[in-house]
């Protein structure tokens, strides 16, 4: 029924302060005088009324305290009001002075009376709003249904989570007290509420006891583990989580209930942040051109983000597809002022195109992050692997010798070691040229046959520049296109089942901030010719991956959403190989990062090879011919899956694992 209810007229809210306010000089005379009425003599009063009344209906006038909507009186309504009496105060005690020293003796008022009409007047009007306020909560709330819910962490984000949250019904819940691992916070109490210390045995059953249903995580100091741990206790009791974002992130500084949102599942597979050498990376590339291949891509735009906080003058954004690319553009000049950010279409398979980026742009640092990476794709086209991946490198990394680029930076990935399918296999060869490009252009000049080689009838190139060859192997990517993330979010809004290969399978993750880092360390530290891995931690299985997303959803695996095993892909591994073991790795002063000792070849040798590859896959030779190119490069190319396991019996290769 008060939800129906008109505003009420202002004229009302104007009588009602002015009642008060009288009210409250009685009041102010009946604690002067401890209540004994023979003590207080009518004139005394009757001039106080006249005197107050009108100085305090004048300033309500001027600052409107009639103009509030009672029903919602928050703390500027009070401050007002107290802004009010405080100057009505302020001018009784003037008054005072002025008639004293007019008349030689007395007051108009006692200073008394003034200081505890102050008080009474203040408490009243401020007290009746909050009454009524109070009382239209309660039956505005009252038939709504709430869920009752603890906030992780009890201080001030804490504080302003539990009061936005308890003031808005759109999320549905009621706070009841706050959780912190802090254990000299614990039996104290917040905002009226308990803090309750994340002891487990006490903590199970207080959830018991309190009836929690939900658990909102405000707290901006836990760290990736601890969140881990504390979600993964919550889902294994049934037990809904939600996170405040960190307050950079409110809006205008006020946290909104529509910000406050599940958990993302990516969040549950961080780790601690890489430390990156900023001042290294800016000292290099600071007003610098710099040349990001597969730009419009997950990671490849990630790379122009982050790199664009170091100040460089110009990054050409390099992609074939216009689409994403004039997106990105859009969100760059949007966001990135200091930056001169220059789009070019081209396809990294087209050198000709390729050659007119290089002598329009001139860059001095390239990020190779162009290429085709789904598994299954390539396992059934591997002549547009080749073309893309392995043509594709060889082009840009000859360019940027012909151009003298001071360094290349490729975006590789984990399935190029001891590759089971198509696609690591080609990111291998590439590898394997740059490394072995790397190498070559620093010992020779440029004697014909390396002229010829490299500018490909493109005329004579510049005296040599050592260009510096640097490659990265990532992991999986969260969050990038086509990974098992985005795959899972589809799937169960559509209902599910969610579809995972294989019950055993395992990945190792990273973030796609990680592997842009990794990048830009990579460029900073390499000296030429390294290819660096990262530590990437714990592998997770992808069926345990499912459970918990199900469960973040506020689903019950199984039950609600069912997960469905569909069996390995064509050139899928069950368990990816680690990159990290120190027998294969070497140290650097990143303990995250680390060096992979690899096989070197031939250039010369390898270059051949590697030519002979390119012109089958431009030729369109049949998949088993250009599988098979690969296999003999690549001793330990063993398929695992495919339709190419009859090629290594065939060519009876031995791998080298």
């Amino acid at each position: 029924m008060l939800k129906r209810l008109r505003t009420t007229p202002r004229w009302i809210i104007f009588l009602i302060d002015v009642s008060l306010c009288a009210v409250s000089v009685l009041l102010s005379f009946l604690l002067r005088f401890n209540f004994s009425l023979p003590d207080i003599r009518p004139e005394w009063l009757s001039s106080a009324i006249q005197i107050i009344l009108p100085v305090n209906i004048v300033l309500f006038l001027i600052f409107r305290t009639y103009a509030g909507i009672v029903r919602y009186t928050g703390i500027q309504d009070a401050i007002r009001i107290l802004r009010v009496t405080t100057l009505a105060a302020i001018l009784l005690f003037v008054a005072n002075g002025i008639y004293a020293y007019d008349q030689g003796e007395g007051n108009l008022i006692p200073y008394s009376i003034i200081v505890i009409h102050f008080l009474c007047s203040s408490l009243l009007l401020i007290a009746y709003r909050t009454l009524i306020k109070q009382v239209f909560d309660y039956f505005q709330h009252q038939n709504i249904t709430k869920h009752k819910a603890l906030i992780f962490g009890a201080g001030r984000s804490g504080l302003i989570s539990k009061r936005v949250i308890n003031n808005d019904d759109r999320l549905g819940l009621k706070v009841v007290g706050f959780l912190d691992d802090d254990p000299v916070k614990a039996q104290k109490k917040l905002d009226g509420l308990p803090i309750i210390h994340t002891r487990v045995d006490r903590l199970e059953r207080i959830i018991q006891k309190m009836k929690i249903e939900q658990i909102i995580i405000s707290s901006q100091k836990i760290s990736p583990e601890r969140k881990v741990e504390f979600v993964d206790w919550c889902l294994a009791h049934n037990l809904k989580v939600l996170v405040v974002p960190p307050p950079e992130q409110w809006i205008n500084g006020r946290l909104k209930t529509a910000q406050i949102r599940d958990v993302k599942i990516e969040e549950l597979l961080e780790r601690d942040a890489i430390v990156i050498h900023n001042e290294c990376i800016e000292e290099q590339i600071r007003d610098q051109c710099l040349l990001v291949t597969g730009a419009a891509g997950s990671i490849g735009s990630e790379i122009v983000r982050q790199v664009a906080r170091y100040k460089p003058k110009t990054i050409v954004l390099c992609d074939q597809a216009e689409t994403p690319l004039n997106s990105l553009e859009l969100e760059l000049r949007e966001r990135i002022k200091h930056v001169s950010f220059k789009t070019f279409v081209a396809d990294v398979r087209d050198r000709n195109r390729l050659n007119r980026l290089f002598e329009k742009f001139r860059p001095q640092f390239v990020y190779h992050a162009a290429a085709y990476k789904h598994v299954p794709i390539m396992e059934h086209h591997p002549c547009e692997a080749v073309l893309t991946n392995v043509l594709g490198t060889k082009n840009v990394a000859d360019l940027s010798v012909q151009y003298g680029i001071e360094k290349f930076v490729m975006v590789s990935t984990d399935k190029a070691v001891n590759p089971s399918n198509v696609m690591g296999a080609s990111k291998r060869i590439a590898e394997i040229y740059i490394q072995g490009l790397n190498k070559y252009a620093g010992e020779h000049s440029f004697n014909a046959g390396l002229n010829k080689q490299l500018s490909n009838g493109m005329g004579p190139i510049k005296p040599i520049v050592s260009t510096r060859f640097i490659t990265t192997r990532f992991g999986n990517v969260l969050g990038s296109n086509g990974s098992v993330i985005p795959l899972f979010k589809a799937q169960l809004a559509k209902g599910g089942p969610l579809t995972v290969t294989h019950p055993d399978i395992t990945r190792y993750f990273m973030t796609i901030p990680e592997a842009c880092q990794l990048v830009l360390e990579a460029g900073s530290m390499g000296k030429g010719g390294e290819i660096f891995v990262f530590d990437m931690g714990e592998s997770v299985k992808i069926v345990d991956l499912a459970n918990k997303m199900i469960r973040l959803a506020g689903f019950v695996p199984g039950k609600d959403i069912k997960i469905a095993f569909t069996g390995l892909r064509p050139g899928e591994k069950l368990y990816e190989e680690l990159l990290n073991i120190k027998e294969n790795t070497l140290p650097t002063y990143n303990e995250k990062i680390m060096i992979a000792k690899v096989r070197e070849y031939d250039f010369e040798t390898m270059s051949a090879q590697i030519d002979d590859l390119i012109d089958a896959a431009r030729n369109q030779c049949s998949e088993l011919e250009v599988v098979g190119r690969m296999k003999k490069m690549l001793p330990e190319f063993v398929s695992n899956n495919s339709v190419y396991e009859t090629l290594d019996k065939e060519l009876d290769l031995t791998p080298q694992r």
